[in-house]
């Protein structure tokens, strides 16, 4: 993943006041931890296009799936269950705060690192 901060720093708006919040560079990109269990993140494709990834869950993944602008993360070929990428232009701010709501809903319930 290639750093977006234009894409990071709404995400950290997303996440403003949250305790228990961090920032870890992974995977070329940004990623957004609550007591050390990954949200989620911004990037950019490789042909420059922009996304956030999510981590939903697997009882979540169908739900998020259906929602405009969302695909599986795939890392090397293989598909990494209950997280989703979105198009950042399918991801305005209210779309985005339903994106987060959906990611602390899962990573709320992990127990904390």
């Amino acid at each position: 993943m290639a750093y977006d901060e234009q894409l990071a720093d709404r995400m950290r708006g997303a996440l403003e006041g949250l305790q228990g919040l961090s920032e870890k560079r992974m995977m070329g990109g940004v990623c957004f931890m609550l007591d050390g269990n990954m949200i989620g993140g911004a990037d950019r494709t490789k042909a420059g296009e922009g996304r956030f990834l999510f981590r939903v869950g697997k009882e979540n993944q169908a739900e998020a799936l259906a929602r405009s602008g969302a695909q599986p993360m795939e890392m090397g070929g293989k598909r990494m269950s209950g997280f989703i990428f979105v198009d950042a232009e399918a991801c305005d701010d209210y779309a985005l705060k339903a994106w987060v709501s959906l990611a602390l809903g899962f990573v709320s319930t992990l127990p904390a690192k």
